[in-house]
């Protein structure tokens, strides 16, 4: 099981946060030997699809360039011309294969872990200067690793490559007794099927070392409980600080409706655990809205509040909690209990008229109608 710098075991997946990051650090799977293999065979196989054009055209070139006039010697203008047009003619015999080339050299790096770009990969790193870091690479597992795979890249090209010129002896040894066009073209043949051939025994190394880049990218990823548990805190945010948060949140969400408490047009409460303050806008036409609410503490602070801006506190238990209850802030209470808000609205009403000597003192507050499924008793 792989372990940290501290030692710890890391026993835990990688989160997608950690392999999110990882990739934005450019730290993705890759595997050089992939990226040779579709190289080689890219090359191996355009040589062999271009090859006859490719020996012809350059024929061409050679004939042009050894067969001269004689005048042209001597005109260094001239010469210069046959050169520019020789390299025109060489470059496009073999352009099919440099572009073969450049879009394997762009597949064979996309083919295991896609194609990125990351601006943290390309910034020059100090640390890999140290030379201590440096001999301590040097004798690491990877280096170990990719010793080996050197070593078996070498015996298996070897190998394949001994085995390939002992099958195509008697072709290599044909092309010294044929015409010049012929055995440019044969030997073309010969060393393109040679290449396949050697190219194919990569194949052996690219399948080994594939499924190790991934493993090994994987183990480097690995999480310790520890490192899980502080990157949820980090997510999440820690105890402490949304506990801070959300009291702030509380406080001026408290501010807020303390202030609005003053343009409220009745305070209805318990009399002292609840107490809540309703508005109505007669133009708006629409149900009293809750501008306030509390319990205890709160619930005192309001009655402060709305006695200092001489708002009408009326005491009514059954409908103080059916409406603390059932009502969230600035929403409209239900429908459920339009009748007994209405009768309240109509009794501030009537002692709002009586403060102004326009009517009669009026009576006890009337019983208020109030559903059973909203009547909260404690």
């Amino acid at each position: 099981m792989a372990e940290n710098e501290n030692g710890a075991e890391k026993s835990e997946e990688p989160s997608e946060k950690r392999l999110r990051d990882s990739r934005e650090k450019g730290q993705i799977a890759r595997s050089k030997e992939l990226n040779t293999l579709v190289i080689m065979l890219a090359g191996t196989g355009g040589l062999m699809a271009f090859g006859g054009s490719m020996g012809l055209s350059l024929i061409e070139v050679m004939r042009g360039s050894f067969s001269l006039p004689r005048e042209v010697l001597y005109e260094t203008n001239t010469m210069a011309l046959l050169l520019l047009n020789a390299g025109g003619h060489a470059f496009q015999a073999l352009l099919p294969l440099l572009v073969v080339l450049l879009i394997a050299s762009v597949i064979g790096p996309v083919a295991l872990g896609g194609f990125l770009i990351s601006a943290d990969s390309l910034m020059p790193k100090f640390s890999r200067m140290n030379p201590l870091s440096g001999i301590k690479r040097m004798f690491s597992k990877n280096s170990l690793i990719e010793l080996l795979k050197a070593v078996g890249k070498f015996l298996i090209v070897l190998t394949v490559a001994l085995t390939v010129l002992s099958a195509f002896q008697d072709d290599i040894l044909a092309i010294a007794n044929e015409p010049l066009e012929t055995a440019i073209m044969h030997c073309l043949q010969v060393v393109g099927w040679c290449a396949l051939w050697m190219s194919c025994g990569l194949i052996l190394i690219a399948l080994i070392d594939v499924p190790f880049q991934l493993w090994d990218h994987k183990q480097k990823l690995m999480m310790t409980k520890q490192e899980v548990r502080d990157e949820y805190k980090d997510s999440e945010g820690k105890p402490e600080i949304k506990s801070k948060v959300r009291q702030l949140q509380r406080e001026i969400s408290q501010r807020r409706m303390m202030a609005a408490v003053p343009e409220a047009d009745v305070v209805i409460t318990n009399p002292t655990h609840f107490a809540v303050a309703l508005k109505y806008d007669e133009s708006g036409g629409g149900a009293p809205v809750m501008v306030a609410k509390g319990g205890d503490q709160i619930a005192l602070k309001i009655r402060e509040i709305a006695n200092e801006h001489k708002v009408t506190v009326l005491e009514s238990p059954a409908l103080a909690r059916a409406v603390y209850y059932s009502t969230e802030l600035d929403e409209e209470i239900p429908a459920g209990l339009y009748m007994a808000v209405a009768q309240v609205l109509a009794y501030v009403y009537q002692i709002r008229q009586y403060q102004a000597g326009q009517g009669k003192r009026p009576g006890p507050m009337p019983d208020l109608p109030i559903p059973d499924d909203l009547r909260r008793d404690l």
